[in-house]
């Protein structure tokens, strides 16, 4: 992050400036933010070395703190040097002028459409300083996303149009590119992977679990596929991933997707870039691997108790996301009755679920916010069973009534706030789908 002040020579507060980028900048980096000091910034001069600083270390986004009233152009020489989304944050203090600074600022950033969000209060005050990170945040992910890559190996399934991506909305709207896998490729290396090394990665994946209901053959080839998906993740710099498993790969794949969760890599199930973008967002965001769901029943809800709703699939995820690491079942997967899934059901605590698609003019993405809760094994899967604080029947409504998809990716925690900022930074190609639901 790049971080400066903003001030008028003449006017009072102008003294606190230099102050104000060492205190702005030490709470920032308290929070684990790598930071580049650009100074105190009250003459054009000044505001053009501080952004040359900033764009020469690719920032990915300025906080500028103002102590007192400043002139407007001081942040327009700035961004014509790094064009990086602005953390707009007022000093309070009646004869500064702090905050009229920036209102008149953010009327002429307003016309140009560029990316900024304002806070006004003290350092220490925890609604700013949240608000603030969550744009910080947001802006951090658009970058990340911009960089990343998608691989894509097979087809998306016949019959879910929804999930397919369209490349050219998909890197101007959020970022990625998508790189093509070639599937049979990707076999045969499998094929030819040590044997001795998947041995030895399936005796580790067999002591992890209490219960093992698959043939030693069908372990050992779930091995050589994660062997092989790895050294194309390696070869493409992959962030995300996703295979058409359904149906063929079915239980072939899946094991390869719990694992590579675990070394940071999303991998969506049935060719869904959309849904592997997402979970890389999501990933990012919570530093926590991420389920890839399908919207279930609700199951019946017990008296006076919130409905609730079951996500999930085969049995692809992370080895990490059971609430009992001690009750995992290696076994074969459900309709195909072969390879190798990881089931369990799926830890509690809230949740921010997230269902990419594109539409005419860029990307929609439908956003919702819960608290998963402790649930049996209703489906051979990981089922995540989610409580939400709307009615179950009326967010259903807005999934039929806004379009959404049948995909949900799951991340551990909240995370809601940051998506938004993100969306609105990302501006006019990303249409974002809110309901406004919170979870218990």
């Amino acid at each position: 992050m790049g971080v400066a002040s903003l001030s008028s020579p003449l006017e009072v507060g102008a003294d606190r400036a230099p102050r104000a980028v060492e205190e702005l900048a030490a709470v920032l980096e308290a929070r684990g933010c790598d930071v580049v000091k650009g100074g105190t910034i009250d003459t054009p001069e000044r505001s053009v070395q501080a952004g040359r600083a900033f764009g020469s270390a690719y920032v990915e986004a300025v906080a500028l703190i103002a102590t007192s009233w400043y002139e407007d152009y001081l942040v327009l020489d700035l961004i014509e040097e790094c064009d990086a989304p602005l953390l707009l944050w007022a000093l309070p203090g009646m004869e500064t002028g702090a905050l009229c600074g920036n209102q008149q600022l953010t009327a002429y950033l307003k016309q140009l459409d560029a990316a900024y969000d304002c806070v006004f209060g003290t350092l220490d005050d925890e609604a700013c300083l949240a608000r603030a990170f969550s744009f910080l945040c947001g802006a951090a992910l658009k970058q990340t996303l911009r960089r990343s890559r998608i691989g894509f190996g097979g087809y998306r399934v016949a019959g879910m149009t929804e999930v397919a991506a369209n490349e050219f909305a998909l890197k101007k709207a959020i970022g990625p590119r998508v790189v093509p896998l070639d599937m049979p490729l990707l076999l045969r290396r499998a094929d030819e992977a040590l044997a001795d090394e998947a041995k030895r990665l399936w005796n580790e994946v067999v002591k992890r679990a209490a219960a093992c209901q698959v043939s030693q053959a069908d372990g050992l080839d779930s091995m050589k596929v994660y062997l092989a998906v790895k050294e194309l993740v390696e070869q493409y710099r992959l962030d995300a991933l996703t295979i058409g498993c359904y149906p063929h790969l079915m239980g072939r794949v899946c094991l390869a997707a719990s694992l590579l969760a675990d070394e940071g890599v999303p991998f969506a199930c049935e060719g869904d870039v959309n849904g592997a973008v997402g979970q890389l967002m999501l990933t990012r965001l919570t530093g926590q691997p991420t389920h890839h769901t399908d919207w279930l029943e609700p199951p019946e809800a017990a008296p006076a108790s919130p409905a609730s709703v079951v996500f999930t699939h085969c049995g692809s995820g992370s080895l990490s996301l059971a609430e009992n690491p001690g009750a995992i079942t290696l076994a074969p997967v459900r309709l195909m009755n072969q390879g190798v899934c990881a089931l369990f059901p799926a830890k509690p605590g809230p949740v921010t679920l997230l269902n990419l698609m594109p539409h005419a003019d860029g990307y929609q993405v439908a956003l919702l916010e819960g608290e998963a809760i402790s649930t049996e094994m209703v489906f051979p899967g990981n089922p995540l069973r989610v409580q939400f604080a709307e009615p179950v029947g009326r967010i259903i409504d807005w999934i039929h009534n806004e379009g959404i998809g049948h995909h949900w990716a799951a991340g551990c925690g909240r995370v809601g706030a940051e998506i938004r900022a993100w969306a609105r930074i990302a501006a006019r190609s990303v249409r974002l789908l809110d309901p406004g639901c919170t979870g218990h």
